[in-house]
């Protein structure tokens, strides 16, 4: 307790629950254990893990990640709450190793009654204290441990002279590590089993892969700010499951069309064409089947507060089919 209270690390609910395009996940902005759960509250396409509708998480494109911990503020009430709980629930705990209490001892009295007098009260309505906070899903990750700064205090409209501050911009890539997309269940022509050496169609309806975005705002003290990430499908891409197969196009990335469509449905007397976006198989897959993966890649954008916007890196999102590929059977006479 003693270690996570002295940088003063909080941690990020990482909220769920919420379906595309509407609800929200808001965390409670109150005291989890030894931390103080996020005040970011995120609306939006925000469900939580990939469960039973098959909807997951972005994959940024390229070795970028979203911020692991960053830095929020709070109230001097909030604050002093906080040291203060935490300090009562140390010193009052049966069997509490003694560095623990004089470590919790030593962090309030320097805000007590040492560089900070009574958690700057007299002049709460002039500032807040910033506090490092940490992405409980990452905790464990290096970046998650690299916002190590006791918490200080900040005037109101003065820079926040730390990295990974909470701005529009932080927000926004907050947002892109919440947004939840649906599956790239793609549809196949033939449907139940292709054969070997034939074109297989494939297509994803418009109505499924649609803009998509999360917004995550802050309300504390004097900080009034938000953001909005938007995930838009921009292609498709095929891995047949086998080296011994064929996409097509030949580079397996099939493109959004104009109408917001991929691929295009396959319709009876197009057995002689090339599908726009599809797969050959060039082999049986026996007694089994071959895992097809089909992964759609999004173009990420955002806006936030006073203007501000520009781009983030592309994400993606894949699922696995099995397709059952079979022998033509030929009578001969």
């Amino acid at each position: 307790m003693a270690l996570v209270l002295a940088p003063g690390i909080a941690h990020a609910d990482r909220g769920g629950g919420a379906s595309q395009g509407g609800g929200t996940s808001e965390t409670s902005g109150g005291r989890e254990g030894a931390g103080l759960v996020s005040k970011v509250v995120y609306r939006g396409s925000t469900s939580g893990s990939r469960g039973s509708d098959g909807r997951g998480a972005l994959q940024p494109v390229g070795d970028w990640t979203p911020p692991a911990c960053w830095y929020e503020p709070r109230s001097a009430e909030q604050f002093r709450d906080y040291v203060e709980s935490v300090y009562e629930e140390t010193v009052n705990t049966p069997g509490q190793h003694s560095y623990a209490k004089q470590s919790v001892g030593m962090f309030r009295e320097d805000y007590k009654d040492g560089t900070y007098k009574n958690y700057n009260l007299d002049k709460k309505d002039e500032g807040s204290f910033w506090v490092a906070v940490r992405d409980e899903d990452r905790r464990m990750e290096p970046e998650a441990q690299t916002c190590d700064k006791m918490p200080f205090w900040v005037e109101n409209g003065d820079p926040v002279p730390v990295e990974n501050a909470v701005t529009p911009e932080v927000l926004a890539e907050l947002a892109y590590n919440r947004v939840r997309l649906p599956a790239a269940e793609v549809t196949l022509r033939p449907e139940a089993a292709t054969k070997v050496n034939l074109p297989t169609w494939a297509w994803l309806d418009k109505a499924t892969f649609k803009e998509t975005s999360v917004t995550a705002s802050i309300a504390v003290g004097g900080l009034n700010i938000q953001a909005t990430t938007t995930a838009r499908p921009v292609s498709l891409r095929l891995e047949p499951g086998t080296p011994d197969a064929e996409t097509y196009p030949a580079s397996g990335e099939c493109t959004i069309d104009a109408d917001g469509s991929i691929g295009e449905p396959y319709t009876r007397g197009q057995a002689g064409r090339t599908p726009p976006c599809g797969l050959k198989y060039l082999r049986s897959s026996g007694d089994g089947v071959f895992t097809m993966r089909a992964t759609i890649t999004w173009e990420i954008s955002w806006t936030g507060t006073g203007g501000a916007g520009g781009d983030l890196p592309d994400g993606t999102f894949g699922t696995d089919q099995a397709v059952t590929v079979q022998e033509i059977q030929s009578v001969n006479r």
